[in-house]
């Protein structure tokens, strides 16, 4: 999704940066009075400069952005000296130009610089970052692959035998059908993530309606088997999100609220609302979406590690319930990865409460659920 929206009209400096740039001026200017004095990393403008680049890696900016931007402050430097020059009650030479001309230029060249490598150095730590987060992933998906593949072929052996009873043959049958549903939720985990990488390159944007309904339609036949309601909000706030992002999560936490609805109550649902807060000048908005059940909950010794890879809640209580304990820490590697974050929410009243949320800088985010940025606040 397009985290950033950039009009053809909008140039360097923005608003989230007034404070950047008479330092970045005046550090010019301090330069071609002293050109002896190198624009190092000690110097205030080149730390602003590294500011400039950290700010625009948070809002998702790529690098021919960062480069335009620059190119466009360059060129209102040098409209500036284009006007100014022949106002200066001074006798210049070709040399005096050519030399004011180079100084400009190597600063704002150094400025360049400082901006972009600091804004490589964090784009490479956060590839690093997802690289590592895909090494673990692909670690805890082959040991349960494994474990499952294992459990099936060592029940099918067994099935032939002739000492077998009825009960332990029903048994092994179970434990084939539990591992072969738990291999196609890892096998359909998998598919989202594909689909994720997928549409990062082709921007397959929908509105968080949309793919809240799509995430409903795929559970619809096992909500109905255990007589489980599933509501969205009417008020869900209409922005665009990344489709097999919110699905994937909006389908594990619904999943989790049908399989661990609570047969004691005759009423039983599931509800999937939405907030977005509209950020600063100087901060991130932010969309959250929750999905409260009334279900049997999570006792208190066991909810620090809903997002534990493997960890299962109700292993131990709940029998008639296959999965891999994979799901919540797919969600969380998800959003993470996305700039947001995954937590889980215990109300008085029972149930659970199991939400993400994901960063939004986008303008048209904020008009579209119907609030408006704030303009307070300094770089």
């Amino acid at each position: 999704m397009a985290r950033v929206a950039l009009s053809p009209g909008k140039i360097f400096p923005s608003e989230e940066l007034l404070n950047h740039v008479p330092l970045l001026v005046d550090g010019i200017a301090d330069y071609l009075e002293n050109p002896t004095r190198q624009l190092d990393v000690e110097r205030p403008v080149t730390a602003k400069a590294m500011e400039l680049g950290a700010l625009r890696h948070e809002q998702g900016f790529d690098a021919h952005e960062i480069l335009k931007e620059q190119e466009i402050f360059a060129g209102i430097v040098f409209a500036f000296l284009t006007d100014v020059i022949d106002e200066i009650d001074v006798t210049w030479s070709g040399r005096d130009l050519a030399l004011c001309w180079q100084h400009v230029s190597q600063a704002m060249e150094l400025i360049r610089q400082a901006t972009m490598t600091h804004f490589l150095r964090l784009s490479a730590q956060q590839v690093n970052e997802r690289e590592d987060r895909l090494r673990r992933f692909n670690r805890m998906v082959a040991h349960e692959l494994k474990t499952r593949v294992g459990a099936i072929r060592g029940a099918a052996a067994l099935l032939p035998e002739p000492w077998l009873d009825a009960p332990q043959r029903e048994r092994f049958h179970q434990m084939i059908r539990e591992n072969a549903e738990g291999l196609q939720h890892v096998l359909e985990n998998l598919e989202a993530l594909s689909r994720i990488e997928f549409d990062s390159r082709r921007q397959r944007n929908v509105l968080l309606p949309q793919a809240a309904a799509e995430a409903v339609r795929q559970l619809r036949e096992a909500a109905t088997v255990r007589l489980v309601s599933i509501e969205i909000d009417a008020d869900l706030p209409a922005v665009e999100v990344d489709a097999a992002a919110v699905e994937l999560c909006l389908v594990n936490y619904l999943s989790n609220a049908i399989k661990y609805s609570d047969p004691s109550k005759s009423a039983r649902w599931a509800r999937v609302t939405g907030t977005f807060e509209a950020g600063t000048v100087i901060s991130s908005g932010a969309l959250t979406v929750r999905v409260t059940d009334n279900g049997v909950g999570v006792a208190p010794d066991a909810r620090g590690r809903l997002f534990e890879q493997f960890y299962r809640a109700h292993e131990g209580t709940i029998t008639d319930v296959s999965g891999t304990g994979l799901g919540l820490s797919l969600v969380r590697e998800t959003v993470e990865s996305l700039g947001g974050h995954a937590w889980v929410e215990f109300p008085t009243g029972g149930g659970a409460t199991f939400a993400f949320s994901l960063p939004s800088r986008r303008d048209e985010d904020a008009a579209a659920a119907g609030t408006r940025r704030v303009e307070g606040g300094a770089s």
